[in-house]
Protein backbone atom coordinates (compact mmCIF):
# COMPACT_ATOMS: atom_id res chain seq x y z
CA UNK A 1 0.00 0.00 0.00
CA UNK A 2 1.19 3.51 -0.79
CA UNK A 3 -0.01 6.62 0.97
CA UNK A 4 0.94 10.09 -0.14
CA UNK A 5 1.07 13.58 1.26
CA UNK A 6 0.83 16.07 -1.60
CA UNK A 7 1.42 19.65 -0.52
CA UNK A 8 1.86 22.50 -2.95
CA UNK A 9 5.30 24.06 -2.41
CA UNK A 10 3.81 27.54 -2.54
CA UNK A 11 4.01 28.26 1.16
CA UNK A 12 4.95 26.89 4.55
CA UNK A 13 3.18 24.00 6.23
CA UNK A 14 0.48 24.85 8.73
CA UNK A 15 -1.13 22.75 11.44
CA UNK A 16 -3.73 21.35 9.04
CA UNK A 17 -1.04 20.19 6.61
CA UNK A 18 0.95 18.64 9.44
CA UNK A 19 -2.13 16.80 10.70
CA UNK A 20 -2.82 15.28 7.26
CA UNK A 21 0.82 14.28 6.88
CA UNK A 22 0.85 12.67 10.34
CA UNK A 23 -2.40 10.74 9.82
CA UNK A 24 -1.24 9.48 6.42
CA UNK A 25 2.19 8.53 7.79
CA UNK A 26 0.65 6.68 10.76
CA UNK A 27 -1.77 4.85 8.46
CA UNK A 28 1.00 3.75 6.10
CA UNK A 29 3.39 2.70 8.86
CA UNK A 30 0.73 0.82 10.85
CA UNK A 31 -0.06 -1.31 7.81
CA UNK A 32 3.45 -1.88 6.50
CA UNK A 33 2.88 0.54 3.65
CA UNK A 34 4.96 3.25 2.06
CA UNK A 35 4.68 6.99 2.70
CA UNK A 36 5.35 9.25 -0.27
CA UNK A 37 5.87 12.98 -0.32
CA UNK A 38 4.59 14.17 -3.69
CA UNK A 39 4.92 17.87 -4.38
CA UNK A 40 1.90 19.18 -6.26
CA UNK A 41 3.92 21.66 -8.29
CA UNK A 42 2.03 21.80 -11.59
CA UNK A 43 -0.05 24.90 -10.96
CA UNK A 44 1.08 28.26 -12.21
CA UNK A 45 1.35 29.65 -8.69
CA UNK A 46 4.43 30.61 -6.76
CA UNK A 47 5.86 27.12 -6.17
CA UNK A 48 9.47 27.42 -5.10
CA UNK A 49 12.38 25.23 -4.15
CA UNK A 50 12.67 27.24 -0.93
CA UNK A 51 9.18 26.22 0.19
CA UNK A 52 9.79 22.61 -0.89
CA UNK A 53 12.94 22.50 1.22
CA UNK A 54 11.05 23.99 4.17
CA UNK A 55 8.34 21.33 3.86
CA UNK A 56 10.96 18.57 3.87
CA UNK A 57 12.62 20.14 6.92
CA UNK A 58 9.27 20.36 8.73
CA UNK A 59 8.46 16.71 8.02
CA UNK A 60 11.93 15.74 9.23
CA UNK A 61 11.40 17.75 12.41
CA UNK A 62 8.11 15.92 12.95
CA UNK A 63 9.90 12.59 12.48
CA UNK A 64 7.87 11.67 9.39
CA UNK A 65 10.33 9.75 7.25
CA UNK A 66 9.52 9.20 3.58
CA UNK A 67 9.98 6.24 1.30
CA UNK A 68 10.02 8.44 -1.79
CA UNK A 69 9.86 12.10 -2.67
CA UNK A 70 8.25 12.91 -6.00
CA UNK A 71 7.39 16.02 -7.95
CA UNK A 72 4.20 15.94 -9.95
CA UNK A 73 5.88 18.09 -12.62
CA UNK A 74 8.39 15.27 -13.22
CA UNK A 75 5.52 12.98 -14.24
CA UNK A 76 3.82 15.15 -16.88
CA UNK A 77 4.80 12.71 -19.64
CA UNK A 78 3.17 9.87 -17.67
CA UNK A 79 -0.05 11.88 -17.31
CA UNK A 80 -0.03 12.72 -21.03
CA UNK A 81 0.43 9.03 -21.89
CA UNK A 82 -2.49 8.08 -19.63
CA UNK A 83 -4.65 10.74 -21.29
CA UNK A 84 -3.67 9.38 -24.70
CA UNK A 85 -4.71 5.86 -23.64
CA UNK A 86 -8.05 7.13 -22.35
CA UNK A 87 -8.60 9.14 -25.53
CA UNK A 88 -7.80 6.11 -27.70
CA UNK A 89 -10.26 4.02 -25.67
CA UNK A 90 -12.99 6.64 -26.10
CA UNK A 91 -13.04 7.41 -22.38
CA UNK A 92 -11.69 10.95 -22.37
CA UNK A 93 -14.11 13.78 -22.95
CA UNK A 94 -13.28 17.40 -23.63
CA UNK A 95 -14.77 20.13 -21.47
CA UNK A 96 -16.07 23.06 -23.49
CA UNK A 97 -17.29 25.21 -20.62
CA UNK A 98 -15.62 28.54 -20.02
CA UNK A 99 -13.96 29.44 -16.72
CA UNK A 100 -16.98 31.64 -15.95
CA UNK A 101 -19.40 28.76 -16.55
CA UNK A 102 -17.33 26.42 -14.40
CA UNK A 103 -17.17 28.99 -11.60
CA UNK A 104 -20.97 29.37 -11.75
CA UNK A 105 -21.41 25.59 -11.43
CA UNK A 106 -19.12 25.52 -8.39
CA UNK A 107 -20.98 28.36 -6.64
Amino acid sequence: MRVRFAPSPSGLLHVGNARVALVNWLFARSRGGEFYLRFDDTDSGPATATFAAAIVADLDWLGLDRDRTLRQSDRLADYAAAADRLRAAGRLYACYETETELAARRA
